[in-house]
C-alpha cells in the first residue's frame, strides 16, 4: 500500500499565540467598517492559524475616536438604550449626544457587538485600547500601523 498523505487540522494552543500590537487612526472612518475590522483583528481571523475557540488575536489601539463619521442621517437617528430594570426607567441617547459626551463608549460598544457574546468575547475586548485624541501611551509595545 502506498503512503497516503492525510491532511490534519492543526489547532492553536493559547500559549502558542503570538501577539502583535496594531494602531488604527479612526479619523474620518465609518463606525461600522472600523468596528468590523477591529473585531476581526481582536479575534485573530487575519492569521493563518485562526482557531475559533482560542483567544489568538492581537492587541488594537484606536486613536482619534472622536472623529468617527456615520453615513446618511444616522448621526441623529441612531439611538442607544439603557434600562435600569425598573419599570419606566428606559433611557435613550442619540449617537450625536453620546459622541460629544463619551466617544470611547460608542466605539467599544460597536466592537463588542461584533465579538462572541461569551467568556471568549469578554477576554478579547480586553485587548482593545481606545483614545479620543491622537496620543496614546503604548509606544513601548511598538505598534504597527493598520490601514483600513
Amino acid at each position: 500500500m502506498a503512503n497516503t498523505v492525510t491532511n490534519r487540522t492543526v489547532f492553536l494552543k493559547p500559549q502558542e499565540a503570538e501577539r502583535k500590537w496594531y494602531l488604527i487612526s479612526a479619523a474620518g472612518l465609518p463606525l461600522g467598517r472600523l468596528a468590523a475590522r477591529v473585531a476581526a483583528v481582536l479575534r485573530g481571523k487575519h492569521k493563518a492559524c485562526y482557531t475559533p475557540h482560542v483567544d489568538s488575536g492581537d492587541f488594537v489601539i484606536i486613536v482619534d475616536a472622536g472623529k468617527l463619521v456615520l453615513t446618511g442621517n444616522k448621526a441623529t437617528q441612531k439611538m442607544y438604550y439603557r434600562h435600569s430594570g425598573h419599570p419606566g426607567h428606559l433611557k435613550a441617547f442619540s449617537y450625536r449626544s453620546l459622541m460629544e459626551r463619551d466617544p470611547v463608549f460608542v466605539v467599544r460598544k460597536a466592537v463588542q457587538g461584533m465579538l462572541p457574546h461569551n467568556r471568549l468575547g469578554r477576554r478579547q475586548i480586553c485587548k482593545l485600547r481606545i483614545y479620543t485624541g491622537s496620543e496614546h501611551r503604548h509606544e513601548a509595545q511598538q505598534p504597527e500601523t493598520l490601514t483600513l
